[in-house]
C-alpha cells in the first residue's frame, strides 16, 4: 500500500474514532440532561402530593371539627330536652308533694279534733258514771222504803207487773199485726199498680217507637199506592233492599217503617223521604235512592262523631277512628244508645279527673273512646276490647286511652290512675237507673242471630230478618244456587234456627233467587 493510501485510511479511523467520541459525549450529555429534568420533575410531583396531602388532611380535620361541633349541639339539644322533662317530673312531683303535704296538714288537725273529742268523751264518760252510781244508789234505797210499803218483794213485783203488761201487749201487737198487714196489701196494690202504670207510659210506647218504628210523612194517602207499585213490586223491592218492614195502613198520609235495626232504618226512612219527594218511584230508583241514603246516613254519623269530640274539647283523632266512633250513634247495649253512652263516660270520667288533679283532658278521651270496639263487633270477629284497642293502637292513641280500653271490663291491669276513673265512669252510666234495657237486647241479639245462621249458607249473598223476627227473607246468588237448591237452603235453616235459637211462635224462612237481564235502548 502506498503511503498517500496508508494515510487516508489512518485518518478515516481516526475520524469514526473522533466521530464516536463526540458521539459518546454528546449522549452523556443528553442522558445527564434527562436525569436532570426526571429529578425537576420527580421534585415538582413531590410538592405537588405534598400540597395536596396538605390539603386533604386540612379539609379532613375541618369536616371532624363540623361533625364534632354538630355532634356536640345534638348532644346539648338531647340533654336539654332531658333536662326539660326532668324538670316537669320534678315539678309534678313537687305538685304532688304539696297536695300531700296539704292532705297530712289537714289529717293532724283532724286528729288534733279527734284528740279534744276523746278527752272531753272521757270527761263526760266518767261524769255519767258516777251519776249512774248516784242513781243506783237512790233506787235502791228508794225499792227497799217500797217492799217495805207493799209488803211484797220486787221479784214478786216484777213478776205481777210482767203478767199484767205481758197480756196488754199481746193484745195490742196482735190489733197492730192485723192493721198493717191491711194498710201494707193496700198501699202495695195501689204502688204496684202505680208503678206499672208510670213504666208503660213512659217507656213502653215512647221507647218501642224510638227503638223499633219510623214513621214517613206522606204528601197524600195517593202515595201509598205508588210505594206498593204494581203487584206490590216496589215495596218489595225496597224491603229486599233496605231489610225493613213497610208497614202501610189506615193512618192518614202516613207510613210506617219497622225493623231492629236503627241504622237500616234510618237508611230507610232518608230513602223513602227523597223517593216521595221525587215522585219516581220503581226498583231501579229504590236501589239508587237506597245507595244515596246509605252514604248521607254514614255522613251524618261522622258528623255527630265529630261534635261528640268537639264538645269534649278531644282533638287529633284519626279520620279512620272518627268514623267507627260515628257507628256508636246507631248502636245500643240493653238498649242504651252507645255514643250518648261514651260522651256521658267522658264527662263523668273527666269531671272526677279534674278534682282529683289528673290529666282531664286525657281522661275525657279515654271515655269517649273506650267502647269504639262496638262499632266494629258487627262485621269483624273479636270482642269490643280486642278490637277498640287494635284499632287505637294503630292509628296512634296514647297508652293512657288503649290501657282504658283494655282495663274497663278488668281484661287487663290498670295501669294509669285515668283508666280507673274510666272505669268507674262506665260503671255509673250503665247501672244508673233506667239506663239499660235488657229485654231489647236480647230481642235484637235474637234477630242478629237468625242473620248469621242464614249467611252461614253456601249460595247466600245477604238476608234480613223482618216481622219482628217472624220471617227470615234469604237472598240467594243466581249464579251459585239453582232452583232446587233454594229448597235445601230453606230447610237447612229452618232446622238450625230450630235447635240454636228460642224463639215464641214460628218463624218463616224465605230464600228468593232473582235473576236480571239489563240492556240499554240508544
Amino acid at each position: 500500500m502506498d503511503p498517500l493510501g496508508l494515510a487516508l485510511a489512518v485518518g478515516a479511523a481516526v475520524a469514526v474514532v473522533v466521530a464516536y467520541l463526540l458521539g459518546k459525549g454528546r449522549e452523556r450529555a443528553r442522558r445527564r440532561k434527562e436525569v436532570a429534568a426526571a429529578k425537576d420533575q420527580a421534585s415538582l410531583i413531590r410538592s405537588q402530593a405534598e400540597e395536596e396531602a396538605g390539603s386533604i388532611r386540612r379539609a379532613a380535620e375541618l369536616e371532624a371539627r363540623e361533625e364534632t361541633l354538630r355532634q356536640r349541639e345534638v348532644w346539648e339539644a338531647e340533654e336539654s330536652r332531658r333536662r326539660e322533662e326532668v324538670e316537669q317530673g320534678e315539678r309534678r312531683l313537687r305538685t304532688r308533694t304539696d297536695a300531700s303535704d296539704r292532705k297530712s296538714d289537714q289529717l293532724e288537725r283532724r286528729e288534733g279534733r279527734l284528740d279534744d273529742r276523746a278527752q272531753k268523751l272521757e270527761s263526760r264518760e266518767a261524769e255519767v258514771a258516777q251519776r249512774r252510781a248516784e242513781a243506783d244508789r237512790a233506787l235502791a234505797e228508794m225499792r227497799s222504803r217500797l217492799e217495805v210499803i207493799a209488803g211484797l218483794s220486787a221479784g214478786d213485783a216484777k213478776a205481777e207487773l210482767m203478767d199484767g203488761l205481758l197480756d196488754e201487749a199481746r193484745a195490742e201487737v196482735a190489733s197492730s199485726i192485723r192493721a198493717i198487714k191491711e194498710e201494707a196489701q193496700r198501699t202495695a196494690d195501689r204502688e204496684a199498680k202505680r208503678l206499672v202504670a208510670m213504666a208503660v207510659q213512659r217507656i213502653a210506647a215512647d221507647e218501642t217507637a224510638q227503638l223499633t218504628v219510623s214513621v214517613v210523612q206522606l204528601p197524600s194517602d195517593e202515595m201509598k199506592g205508588r210505594i206498593i207499585g204494581r203487584e206490590g213490586r216496589n215495596i218489595r223491592a225496597f224491603e229486599q233492599a233496605t231489610g225493613i218492614d213497610v208497614v202501610i195502613d189506615d193512618t192518614p198520609e202516613a207510613v210506617v217503617l219497622s225493623g231492629y235495626d236503627p241504622v237500616r232504618r234510618e237508611i230507610a226512612r232518608v230513602a223513602l223521604a227523597s223517593l216521595v219527594e221525587d215522585g219516581r218511584i220503581h226498583p231501579a230508583r229504590i236501589e239508587e235512592a237506597v245507595a244515596g241514603s246509605r252514604k248521607e246516613v254514614e255522613a251524618e254519623m261522622r258528623v255527630a262523631a265529630e261534635e261528640a269530640l268537639y264538645g269534649l274539647g278531644v282533638h287529633g283523632v284519626h279520620a279512620e277512628v272518627v268514623k267507627v266512633l260515628g257507628r256508636l250513634k246507631y248502636r245500643t247495649s240493653f238498649g242504651q244508645n252507645q255514643l250518648a253512652h261514651s260522651r256521658e263516660v267522658a264527662i263523668l270520667a273527666g269531671s272526677m279527673a279534674e278534682e282529683m288533679g289528673l290529666d282531664a283532658k286525657m281522661t275525657r278521651r279515654a271515655g269517649i273512646l273506650h267502647d269504639i270496639g262496638k262499632g266494629m263487633s258487627h262485621d269483624l270477629e273479636g270482642t269490643h276490647v280486642e278490637l277498640g284497642y287494635r284499632l287505637c293502637k294503630r292509628h296512634g292513641e296514647p297508652d293512657v286511652v288503649l290501657n282504658a280500653i283494655q282495663a274497663h271490663h278488668d281484661d287487663a291491669p290498670h295501669e294509669y290512675a285515668e283508666a280507673w276513673l274510666v272505669t268507674a265512669a262506665d260503671a255509673i252510666s250503665g247501672s244508673r237507673p233506667g239506663a239499660r234495657r235488657e229485654m231489647f237486647e236480647g230481642y235484637v241479639k235474637r234477630l242478629e242471630r237468625l242473620e248469621e245462621i242464614a249467611v252461614g249458607e253456601p249460595g247466600v249473598d245477604h238476608c234480613f230478618a223482618i216481622q219482628a223476627g217472624r220471617e227470615l227473607r234469604v237472598m240467594v246468588r243466581p249464579e251459585r244456587v239453582s232452583d232446587e237448591e233454594m229448597a235445601r237452603i230453606s230447610e237447612s235453616v229452618a232446622r238450625k234456627i230450630e235447635s240454636e235459637v228460642q224463639y215464641p211462635g214460628q218463624i218463616k224462612v224465605v230464600v228468593i233467587r232473582e235473576t236480571r237481564a239489563v240492556d240499554f235502548a240508544r
